[in-house]
Order: C-alpha cells, then sequence, then structure tokens
C-alpha cells in the first residue's frame, strides 16, 4: 500500500530550461534521496550549457499561492530556497516561511551563474541578508556569493575561516561555505559552523566543469534533514554526494559543461 502523506522537501528557486541546475536539479535531488519534491517557482531562465539568455520573474502573488498550495497538502519536512531575483520575491518568501515556519530551511544565495551571468538585483542583497539569512538553518554560499555577503574579498584559506567567523557573527545560524573558488590544487575544502562547532569537508578536486552543484548541494542538506541527519551529518553527506555526482556527470550540450549524474548512488551500472 502507498505510505500515507511520505515526507516532502519544497524548493523555491528559478527553473532551468536546460535541466542541469535549478529546480530541476533539486527535484532530481529529491528523488534520488527517496523524497517527494514539491517545487514553487521563483524564476523561468531561458538557459542552457551556454549560458542564461533571459529571466522572467513571476509576480510574487503567483509565488506565494504556490507555497500556500503546497503547504495546505503535503507534510513539508524542510524548505531549500534558490533563485530569489528579487526585493519583492524574498520578501514574498520571508513573508512566507514565517507564516508556515518549517522545522528545515537551507538557502542558498545564488547570486551569480557559473556563466557569470547576475542572478539577483542589486538592492535585493540587504533584503535577502535582513530577511532570509535570520529564517535559514543553514546558508552555503560559495566564495564569490560570500564575498557579496561580507564586502571583502577571500583569496587564502585564513580569510575563508574568518569569513566563516563573521558570517556567524552577523547573525547566520550555521554556514557551509564552499572552497571550489580557492585558488590552489589538490583536495577542496569547504567549512561548516554551527554555534561554536566547527568542521571541515574535504573531497579531491576533479577535472569537470560541472553545472548545478550549488543547487544539488543544498537540496541535498534538505534532504538529508528531512531524513534526519543532524545539520553536521546533513553537511558532511550532501558533500560527498555531490562529489560522486560530480564524477560521474556528462555532457548533454554541446559545450563541456557537465551535468551532474544525481541517482549515482541508486544505480547498479556505475562505480560508487
Amino acid at each position: 500500500m502507498p505510505q500515507l502523506r511520505p515526507i516532502s522537501v519544497l524548493t523555491i528557486a528559478g527553473s532551468d530550461s536546460g535541466g542541469g541546475a535549478g529546480i530541476q536539479a533539486d527535484l532530481k535531488t529529491f528523488a534520488a534521496h527517496g523524497l517527494h519534491g514539491l517545487s514553487a517557482i521563483a524564476a523561468l531562465t531561458a538557459q542552457n550549457t551556454r549560458a542564461v539568455t533571459a529571466v522572467h520573474v513571476p509576480p510574487p502573488d503567483f509565488l506565494r499561492a504556490q507555497i500556500d498550495a503546497c503547504f495546505a497538502d503535503f507534510h513539508i519536512g524542510g524548505v531549500k530556497l534558490g533563485m530569489l531575483a528579487s526585493t519583492e520575491v524574498i520578501h514574498c518568501v520571508a513573508d512566507a516561511l514565517e507564516a508556515h515556519r518549517p522545522a528545515h530551511v537551507v538557502l542558498d544565495p545564488v547570486m551569480v551563474a557559473t556563466s557569470g551571468a547576475k542572478l539577483l538585483a542589486d538592492d535585493a542583497l540587504d533584503a535577502l541578508r535582513t530577511r532570509l539569512l535570520p529564517l535559514a538553518s543553514v546558508v552555503t554560499p560559495n566564495i564569490p556569493e560570500a564575498e557579496l555577503l561580507l564586502g571583502r574579498r577571500i583569496q587564502t584559506d585564513d580569510e575563508a575561516e574568518r569569513a566563516l567567523a563573521q558570517m556567524l557573527a552577523e547573525g547566520a545560524r550555521a554556514v557551509l561555505l564552499k572552497g571550489g573558488h580557492l585558488p590552489g590544487e589538490g583536495e577542496m575544502t569547504d567549512r561548516f559552523g554551527h554555534d561554536q562547532a566547527r568542521a571541515v569537508f574535504t573531497n579531491p578536486r576533479l577535472p569537470v566543469e560541472g553545472h548545478g552543484t550549488g543547487c544539488t548541494l543544498a537540496s541535498a542538506i534538505a534532504a538529508n534533514l528531512c531524513l534526519g541527519l543532524d545539520l553536521r551529518e546533513a553537511c558532511a553527506d550532501a558533500t560527498d554526494y555531490v562529489h560522486g555526482a560530480l564524477r560521474h556527470a556528462y555532457r548533454p550540450g554541446h559545450t563541456p559543461v557537465a551535468v551532474l549524474q544525481h541517482f549515482w548512488r541508486l544505480r547498479g551500472d556505475i562505480a560508487p
């Protein structure tokens, strides 16, 4: 018999017409973790492995209707936030989260696409800091996003450590600072902080230009929290999951940009 009202995970993010990032990556990640995925589309992008060529932001009232419809019918264990392109959208999402109070909120502060296209309006940065950061169980910036949030450059491991401490001091409840953009070779280090706890998660750098890694990481953390892992365990497993998905990535377009293999743990025809 079907399980009655299994745990669902909601992504509030942008849609990627190329299928590699955004809502599409989030839903594949939820499915790979055995959870039912829900979506509220905050932006639509015309996008492929070459570039983002256009962005359309639906009216905030329609976004709120999507969110409310999901909470009205599903057992939502957690929410993943991705591309929220304007101040109005950020306030809409924050109002909805304050109304529905999900147990877990994972914030991927999407600001710049892999292609370099800017995905967050200038006046939205302050709204993200003041409205969404206090509601997030954990925020998962990469180095360029952390630089925008903090207003300073981060180019060394020591600067990354200080950036992590500063984000926590300025009100983030927990931070997973992704290290893939730091210069260097060898292992890539992601830094985790929560209250007084600190941890580092390392994986070898791969010679792959991946698409959708940040979306997938945040969605995997949200899924793991819904499955009962604590915050540190959820982040540690998510970094390993993304590394495996990137190791088994494939190239569906005409460029070297690869799309993650989200179901690598479930497939019997590929090695772990």
